[in-house]
């Protein structure tokens, strides 16, 4: 079944895809080529389906149907946040369904571009606390997460230990900052995997956690970090706070396996209505469909 029979079949406008990377083409190149070293520490290949033309990229989801995406950056090292950021805006002003999104570090700077961001009206951040390798309860972003909490933004972050640990990953050290900011609304890129009972426990205990299903119960990833069975119940539970997400272009195999995977769950129409559009729709608030 195509991306969009799946969409069309559900009464859906279209697809919401809260983890899409566009980034410029420099850092792209190097991304892309950091999964093409895979073998060396995952022990198996992951080859890039999608290529690296951005602009063939807005118009490959276009055609999936996605209404709303974003552009997933994310800055190894001080003094490039900011850099990010104005090259996010760029795009997102050219690409009108692509949900203004910026990222930061921890740097005496993070809390000015930080501000910025917002008063410009970005729709959802990114922290990527594996390649960052930074810890989250670093005392620079104190202030960087309560702004955000109190604006009601999202942020999208890779805090789990899959594909490969980080110094700061896992459910401790986010956990504690949702204890200091309670009302921070942070995604779960990859529903944690591997740990993806902990992040659900954490969604649990804090109700403006949400769970992105990128890569997750696809082909791909079961043969490395499979879902364990007897959580899928609790993925009805945790309904409205579920959102999809792909990786898209970084991805091993096509786009239509990241919404077949969800689809071969089984848990029925409503979840996949939900998943597939509604919650991204109501925590990015677009303007679009």
């Amino acid at each position: 079944m195509s991306v969009e029979e799946v969409w069309r079949g559900l009464g859906l406008p279209g697809i919401v895809d809260v983890h899409t990377h566009f980034m410029p083409q420099r850092v792209l190149d190097k991304v892309q080529a950091y999964f093409a070293g895979a073998d060396a520490y995952l022990g198996f290949p992951w080859p890039i389906s999608h290529g690296n033309d951005a602009q063939e990229h807005v118009r490959e989801l276009r055609g999936f149907g996605v209404v709303l995406f974003t552009s997933m950056i994310y800055p190894h090292k001080p003094d490039m946040a900011a850099w990010l950021n104005e090259w996010a805006r760029e795009f997102a002003a050219a690409t009108p369904d692509c949900a203004l999104t910026a990222t930061f570090f921890p740097e005496e700077s993070a809390r000015e571009y930080v501000q910025d961001a917002l008063e410009r009206n970005t729709r959802v951040f990114k922290a990527h606390l594996q390649v960052g390798q930074y810890d989250p309860r670093d005392p620079l972003l104190d202030p960087v997460w309560g702004m955000i909490a109190d604006a009601g933004v999202p942020v999208v972050t890779h805090c789990g230990l899959g594909p490969v640990p980080g110094r700061f990953t896992g459910a401790g050290p986010m956990t504690e900052v949702l204890v200091r900011h309670p009302r921070l609304k942070i995604v779960v890129a990859h529903m944690g995997l591997p740990g993806y009972g902990d992040f659900l426990d954490l969604a649990g205990r804090f109700p403006d956690v949400y769970l992105d299903t990128t890569m997750a119960f696809t082909r791909f990833t079961e043969k490395a970090w499979p879902f364990p069975s007897a959580e899928l119940p609790r993925l009805l539970d945790k309904q409205d706070r579920i959102l999809f997400g792909s990786d898209f272009p970084n991805i091993p195999y096509d786009y239509a396996e990241a919404v077949d995977a969800l689809v071969r769950l089984d848990l029925g129409d409503d979840w996949l209505r939900a998943v597939l559009y509604g919650n991204g729709v109501q925590l990015l608030r677009p303007t679009a469909p």
